[in-house]
């Protein structure tokens, strides 16, 4: 398996604002197949509890390799291949946890303008990184960044993802971590 590559096009601290571009870009994409993947750094036994609760099959570890559970704070958790309607509960549930969210789907669309044909499955993903800045939540922050993901090949893409909802690159196409 081959990762995706990303570059962020929009950063802004209104959570809604960034759904709502998320919910922009999934319109011109190929929604079959389509499926989220949520990561989460978690300080809180509060909040761990309730995400458990959400996804009681999602994989756990501690920061630093422990085991993973609440006596050992912080933890990460991650959930793959839900549906949709999971990101309005995840969100709820996270509290202010640095946390990503990521739409899986079956392609982006031709994009002639730049010389691409439809773009496959790998490398056509979405991720909103809230209260961080990347995509390994290693940046907390105040604000949430939208990624676009293309192939690496296929640079040119992510560029022309962001135009098609009115935004432009913010910075660097970097490998995403999975």
């Amino acid at each position: 398996m081959s990762n995706s590559y990303a570059q962020p096009v929009l950063r802004t601290p209104d959570l809604s604002e960034g759904l709502r571009t998320v919910e922009r870009l999934l319109g011109i994409a190929d929604l079959r197949d389509l499926e989220v993947d949520f990561d989460v750094l978690v300080s809180s036994a509060h909040v761990l509890t309730a995400l458990l609760e959400l996804f009681p099959d999602a994989e756990l570890w501690a920061e630093g390799g422990r085991s993973g559970s609440s006596a050992h704070l912080p933890v990460r958790l991650r959930s793959w291949a839900a549906p949709p309607e999971v990101v309005g509960p995840f969100l709820a549930a996270r509290g202010g946890s640095p946390a990503t969210v990521r739409w899986d789907f079956m392609g982006w669309p031709a994009a002639p303008e730049v010389g691409l044909g439809c773009g496959g499955a790998r490398g056509a993903f979405v991720t909103l990184c809230v209260n961080a800045r990347d995509l390994e939540l290693e940046e907390p922050a105040t604000d949430h960044t939208l990624f676009v993901h293309v192939k690496q090949i296929e640079a040119e893409r992510a560029p022309w993802l962001a135009a098609q909802v009115g935004l432009r690159v913010i910075g660097d196409l970097v490998m995403a971590p999975y």
